[in-house]
């Protein structure tokens, strides 16, 4: 018997069922695509404007497995009926050969209008897109909810079989983690500049840095003895660069305050124009009435909790201890704010020696010292900073020894000379990418 070939209205009407599913299949594949490309602080800041569609798309996004679950289950269910439809058509049509024949059709009808069509619409606007799937798209998401419930909890005793914990409540990314690859995605096509990545990415990473690895250490402080006389103080306040010096007694682990220039010289200024004193007594001034009680902070306090203390004490300079309360160096205001704009100089930094200078052989002349962060930020390398500080810190901790001058060593890819050291610390080198 010849299988039937009338295009008759059940024909019809099947056809058009197929072709409705597939608007459907269309509508699941371009939603999913638009509201999982959504950026949500653009959505946001649509919502804070008024739009009603973009908070919507917000409140569906909340939860993504629910969201995800729900539009692949509708996804797969149209797409199988559909399917089995256009079977059931092409071999009443044409016998045992439609299956094959609807195969072919529907894997290409799928293909080109029920996923590549719609999902390029919507990564091209997914915020538009989004706002608008929303309303339909959270109807569905509340009527398929016990099922995508159910299947959440089969799916994660699968995964637990497999020693797979999942937490329903964390993102794939942190949100400072994507706006730190989204702008270094930006330098590297060229959108976004240097100066401006650096800012930003400087500002993201204040939680995850300590004071010790930007403090000034001990060995670089310049302290006042509180035994020395008024005049040699006033003398050492007037040649320093820096408005605000450690006061110590009897040993620099001792300090018993902090005094301010401004402050010193107020009290000198106070003593020579209300007591009227005579130059020699202007010096006969009392070094703890000027000085004001030390701010001490932990080695391992993170720059932001820092900057905020700072902020709230209206102080701008503290003095860094271990666990042990053994003095470790200092930290300003204006070093966590160095770590976010780059270095600040005034007019008492102008004839500051460079840290990084250029050899006449492209090598680069490198100050010990200098913190293998604010390297990698001048020069746009990537030396690793965990185990390290400084620069020399990470060739002593790489070569496991203190090199003597003349050395060389290579590892992370560069190249690495010693050409300065005063008693075992490095102060100069030579570095160059291999």
């Amino acid at each position: 018997m010849e299988p039937t070939t009338t295009f008759d209205t059940a024909f019809w009407i099947t056809s058009g069922v197929i072709l409705f599913l597939l608007m459907l299949s269309a509508f699941f594949s371009g939603s999913e695509t638009a509201l999982t490309a959504a950026s949500r602080g653009k959505l946001r800041a649509q919502a804070d404007k008024g739009s009603r569609g973009a908070q919507r798309a917000l409140n569906v996004t909340e939860d993504s497995e629910r969201l995800i679950g729900s539009v692949l289950l509708g996804n797969n269910l149209v797409n199988i009926l559909a399917t089995s439809l256009a079977t059931a058509l092409f071999t009443r049509a044409f016998g045992e050969g439609g299956v094959a024949l609807a195969t072919l059709v529907m894997t290409l009808l799928v293909l080109i209008f029920a996923e590549v069509l719609p999902k390029t619409y919507a990564i091209t606007r997914p915020e538009d897109a989004a706002a608008t799937v929303a309303s339909p798209i959270s109807v569905i998401v509340t009527l398929f909810s016990p099922i995508v419930a159910a299947v959440r909890v089969l799916v994660r005793g699968v995964l637990r079989l497999f020693g797979v914990e999942t937490d329903p409540d964390s993102q794939v990314l942190a949100m400072r983690e994507e706006i730190a690859g989204a702008i270094q995605l930006g330098h590297s096509e060229g959108i976004v500049e240097k100066e401006d990545r650096d800012r930003i990415l400087g500002a993201l990473d204040l939680s995850d840095r300590v004071v010790e690895e930007i403090m000034l250490h001990r060995s670089g402080i310049q302290m006042i003895n509180a035994d020395d006389a008024p005049a040699d103080i006033l003398k050492q306040c007037l040649e320093s660069n820096h408005t605000r010096l450690p006061v110590y007694k009897d040993d620099q682990e001792n300090i018993i305050g902090v005094v301010h220039a401004k402050d010193l010289f107020r009290s000198m200024y106070t003593r020579a124009v209300q007591e009227e004193t005579n130059a020699r007594d202007l010096l006969a001034f009392d070094l703890t009435e000027v000085a004001k009680e030390p701010y001490f902070v932990p080695e391992t306090t993170s720059l932001d909790d820092q900057m905020r203390e700072f902020l709230r004490r209206h102080a701008h300079f503290a003095l860094v201890v271990d666990e042990y309360g053994s003095l470790q160096g200092l930290i300003t205001l204006e070093d966590i704010l160095e770590e976010i704009v780059g270095e600040i100089t005034d007019e008492f930094d102008e004839d500051a020696e460079h840290l990084i200078r250029k050899s006449e052989d492209g090598q680069f002349l490198i100050e010990g010292a200098m913190t293998i962060r604010d390297l990698n930020r001048a020069t746009d390398w990537s030396l690793p900073d965990d185990e390290a500080n400084t620069v020399a810190g990470l060739v002593i901790h790489e070569a496991q020894m203190i090199p003597t001058v003349g050395q060389v060593f290579s590892f992370h890819g560069f190249r690495f000379e010693v050409t300065g050291r005063e008693a075992n610390r490095i102060t100069d080198l030579k570095i160059r990418p291999l």
